[in-house]
């Protein structure tokens, strides 16, 4: 069939071409602003701690602390107690068996020295001598191999009361890191910090905050001989203004699109929100109303940007008699559920005691899920036909979800290839199709 054989045309090539030199912005915007997901490893939680506590064995001491606490009980029956409805005994089993090797070799995935309420205010000359302390045990630990995979501290606020101390704890930390952390000279790192760098801006209440952090940066990277957009930060949500501004707008946008990429994560702040909003304490929780609209309008807010996601935690700790300490397994392991089944791939832990359930639900999520996902994605792949046609966006979103599990250890490999008929580098590529492949995927444990 010929081109005349189509059919003839009413908008001619006069159109499209003003159609593509009226939406060239548009192309532009969304190809900077929106790149999507990167694909890469994002930790299952973070941990904070006070800066003057870290030492190099810290994760390892939580690890045990963890194993220790579920063993009266054993992860077996715990994993058991909290496994989904539904579960098979042999995933039960197979997660357990999983969880208890995570908290033999990496316990913790993100670690943040706490400089901040954690720390409170010592005065400068304390601050000073433990913001170079922190920066020379977390180059020990990165150097000992002892770090988790992904490392940083949170320092002060950018409010007048604290915003010189911020940014005096920001600048010696990675001043020291820089020049002292000898990193660079031990091959652990080709600009003297840690791979794993994370940086957290707390108590964010206007763009300007995050602006100023920027120029920081920016200065801080020039000082110190870094390439220019090595520092990234994640920004904490805990205040009002965050959602809604003082035009009546929403100011996450124009904070994501005006800092040149700088942000790289917003994490909920559950109990500096709640109180915001004059939430009284017994109420203050993960799943409030209040809090599940915060983190609808961030969810909205970042949507397409590649910018990640963390829910906040609870503070019911699991630390009291057996009952006391099921029960509170019982509720972070649903908390956690709750907010991977709402796209919050990520949560704060407070205690080492809540490690067993933050492995054990998120390895549940994953694992109950994949043996569908799976057979969907091969006959996707495969073109098999079914009883579910899948359009592509819908198998972008199994893709997504099977390799978050890859990524965290919930699934392996060989299940992949077993169960979807595909490798780790298609699944990639279904997954992340704007986004350039790894060079190695990081795994985040062992499920098998």
């Amino acid at each position: 069939m010929s081109a005349g054989d189509l059919g003839t045309r009413t908008l001619g090539r006069a159109f499209q071409q003003r159609a593509a030199e009226r939406l060239t912005g548009t192309d532009q915007l969304l190809q900077r602003a929106y790149p999507g997901d990167p694909g890469t490893r994002q930790p299952v939680h973070t941990v904070y701690l006070p800066a003057d506590t870290f030492t190099p064995e810290t994760a390892q001491q939580w690890g045990a602390r963890a194993a220790e606490a579920v063993a009266g009980l054993g992860v077996g029956v715990l994993a058991a107690r909290i496994a989904p409805e539904g579960a098979a005994p042999e995933l039960v089993d197979q997660v357990a068996r999983a969880v208890e090797r995570k908290l033999a070799s990496e316990p913790i995935e993100d670690l943040r020295l706490d400089f901040e309420d954690g720390f409170g205010d010592r005065g400068d000359q304390e601050e000073d001598e433990w913001s170079v302390r922190a920066a020379r045990t977390v180059a020990q630990a990165v150097r000992e191999g002892t770090a988790p995979p992904y490392i940083g501290i949170r320092f002060k606020c950018f409010e007048s009361p604290t915003r010189d101390r911020g940014l005096r704890t920001l600048d010696l930390f990675l001043t020291t890191l820089v020049r002292e952390g000898g990193l660079r000279e031990s091959g652990h790192s080709e600009d003297g910090l840690p791979r794993g760098l994370v940086l957290t801006l707390p108590k964010v209440s206007t763009l300007e905050q995050v602006e100023v952090m920027v120029e920081a940066c920016e200065q801080l990277e020039a000082g110190l001989g870094l390439p220019a957009g090595r520092l990234r930060f994640e920004v904490q949500m805990e205040t009002a203004p965050m959602i809604l501004g003082t035009d009546g707008t929403c100011p996450i946008p124009a904070m994501l699109h005006r800092t040149n990429g700088r942000v790289e994560a917003l994490h909920y702040g559950t109990y500096d929100y709640s109180d915001s909003l004059q939430i009284a304490a017994p109420y203050q929780s993960m799943e409030h109303p209040a809090a599940d609209h915060a983190k609808a309008v961030m969810q909205v807010a970042v949507a397409g940007t590649g910018v990640r996601l963390s829910d906040g935690s609870t503070n019911i700790l699991p630390t009291g008699d057996e009952q006391q300490r099921l029960g509170s397994w019982q509720l972070h392991a649903r908390l956690v559920r709750r907010s991977l089944e709402r796209g919050f791939y990520q949560g704060w832990d407070l205690h080492a005691h809540q490690l067993p359930t933050r492995f054990l639900a998120t390895y549940f999520f994953y694992g109950q899920g994949f043996a569908a996902a799976a057979l969907r994605l091969k006959n996707y792949v495969h073109g098999i036909e079914s009883e579910i046609m899948d359009e592509p966006a819908t198998a972008r979103a199994l893709a997504r979800f099977v390799h978050r599990g890859v990524l965290c250890g919930a699934i392996s490999g060989e299940e992949l290839e077993e169960s979807a008929g595909i490798g780790e580098q298609e699944l990639f590529t279904l997954a992340h199709p704007k986004a350039a492949a790894p060079a190695a995927s990081t795994t985040g444990g062992d499920f098998t």
